[in-house]
C-alpha cells in the first residue's frame, strides 16, 4: 500500500468515527439497547450475545510503551471475556492528533485512548502536575505506590468527569531525557536554546525558568525541526528518542531525572458508567493488573533503546550529578506557583498530596 492510499484510508476511518460520534452513533445505540431489551440477550450483568468491539487509540506508534500497554490490555480483556470483547488498537496517526483523540473519546466515537498532560492540561489544569519537574521519586517503586493509589486517583476523578471522561489509569513511560548538540549541565547552558516542548503551559514555564526558549512543535515534525535547526533540542523518554530517530540528528543525550513522561488511560464516562457489570469488572481487573506490568515494561523498553542508541551512534550520554540536578531543582520551584494559579485549590491539593506521599513512601522504604 502506498503512503497516500494509507493516509487516505486513515483519514476516511477517522472521519467516519467522528460522524458516528456526532450523529448516527446515538441512534444506533438506542436501537441496539431496544433490541437487547426486547430479546433479553443483554442485561446489566449478562454477557454480550455477540462480540463487542472496544476501540483503543494511542498517542504513539507501534513498538512504543503505549503500544505494549494496549496489546497487553487487548490480550487480557479478550482472554477474560472468552472472546466476547474484541479490542482494536489504533496507533499514532491513524485517527488524529492527541487532542483529537481525546475529543473522539468525549463524543463516544472511540471507547478508550491515551491522553497525556502535554495537551490535556489545557482542559484539565490539574493534570499539569505531571509536567512539573522534581515532583516524583527517583525510586519507581515509590512512584508506583503513589500514582496507583486510590487517594491520588480520587483527586483526579472529578475534573476528568467534568470533561466527560473516566480516568482509568496513570501510566509512566520513563524518565524524560534532553537531547542537544552541546552538553546541558547547568541552567546557563539553556540560554537562547530553542527547546521543543509539548503545548503544556507548565512545560513552557519550566524551560523558561531554565533560561531556554520553549518552542512547541507537533511530535511528527520534531525530527525535521532538529535537522533543519528550527529547534536546538527536545525532551522525550529514551524509547521515543530511539524509535523516532531523534538521536541521529543530535550529539548529546542528557539524563537529568527531572521528570517522567506520564500519560493517562481514559474512557468516555457515559460509556463506562453504562457498561454491563461483568464487562466493567473485566475492565477494572485488567487495569489493575497492568499497573506493575507497565512499570516493568517501560524500564525494559527504555534500557533496551538506550543500548541501541549507544550501539548504533556516536551520541554521548551524560548523567547529571546530584549537585547539577539541584541547580535545576531550585530553578524549577517557582513554576509550582504557576501550576497552582492555573489548577486552583484542587491542583494545590493534588501537588501537596503527591509530594507528601512520595516523601513518606521514600522514608518508609529506607527503614
Amino acid at each position: 500500500m502506498t503512503t497516500p492510499v494509507r493516509w487516505l484510508g486513515s483519514l476516511m476511518l477517522a472521519f467516519s468515527l467522528i460522524l458516528m460520534g456526532c450523529s448516527g452513533g446515538d441512534d444506533q445505540a438506542k436501537k441496539d439497547e431496544a433490541a437487547n431489551s426486547k430479546s433479553g440477550s443483554m442485561s446489566e450483568s449478562s454477557e454480550p450475545a455477540k462480540p463487542v468491539t472496544w476501540r483503543f487509540a494511542l498517542e504513539e506508534i507501534e513498538g512504543s510503551v503505549q503500544d505494549a500497554y494496549a496489546k497487553e490490555f487487548k490480550r487480557e480483556i479478550e482472554d477474560a471475556s472468552g472472546g466476547k470483547i474484541k479490542v482494536e488498537i489504533y496507533p499514532y496517526g491513524s485517527l488524529g492528533t492527541s487532542s483529537q483523540l481525546t475529543e473522539l473519546v468525549q463524543n463516544g466515537s472511540v471507547e478508550l485512548a491515551f491522553a497525556s498532560p502535554g495537551h490535556l492540561a489545557s482542559v484539565i489544569p490539574e493534570v499539569g502536575v505531571f509536567t512539573l519537574n522534581f515532583v516524583l521519586s527517583d525510586n519507581n517503586d515509590v512512584n508506583e505506590a503513589v500514582l496507583s493509589s486510590d487517594k491520588v486517583h480520587n483527586l483526579f476523578e472529578p475534573p476528568y468527569n467534568k470533561q466527560g471522561l473516566e480516568l482509568l489509569s496513570i501510566v509512566p513511560e520513563g524518565w524524560m531525557v534532553w537531547t542537544a548538540n552541546k552538553p546541558l549541565r547547568t541552567p546557563a547552558d539553556f540560554a537562547n536554546f530553542k527547546m521543543r516542548t509539548m503545548t503544556s503551559p507548565i512545560l513552557t514555564e519550566t524551560y523558561k525558568a531554565y533560561g531556554a526558549n520553549p518552542s512547541p512543535m507537533p511530535y511528527s515534525e520534531v525530527y525535521s525541526g532538529l535537522q533543519l535547526k528550527q529547534i536546538d533540542g527536545q525532551v522525550n523518554p529514551v524509547f521515543a528518542i530511539e524509535e523516532m530517530s531523534f538521536y541521529e540528528v543530535q550529539d548529546y543525550l542528557i539524563e537529568a531525572h527531572n521528570a517522567q513522561f506520564i500519560s493517562t488511560v481514559i474512557s468516555n464516562k457515559d460509556w463506562y458508567d453504562k457498561l454491563p457489570e461483568q464487562q466493567r469488572k473485566w475492565l477494572d481487573q485488567t487495569r489493575d493488573k497492568l499497573v506493575s506490568y507497565i512499570y516493568q515494561k517501560q524500564e525494559e523498553y527504555n534500557n533496551e533503546r538506550l543500548q541501541k542508541i549507544k550501539d548504533n551512534s556516536d551520541t554521548k550520554v551524560i548523567t547529571l550529578t546530584s549537585a547539577e540536578r539541584d541547580k535545576f531543582r531550585e530553578a524549577s520551584m517557582p513554576v509550582r506557583q504557576t501550576y497552582i494559579e492555573q489548577a486552583g485549590d484542587n491542583g494545590k491539593k493534588i501537588l501537596d498530596t503527591i509530594t507528601s506521599m512520595v516523601a513518606e513512601k521514600e522514608k518508609e522504604m529506607k527503614q
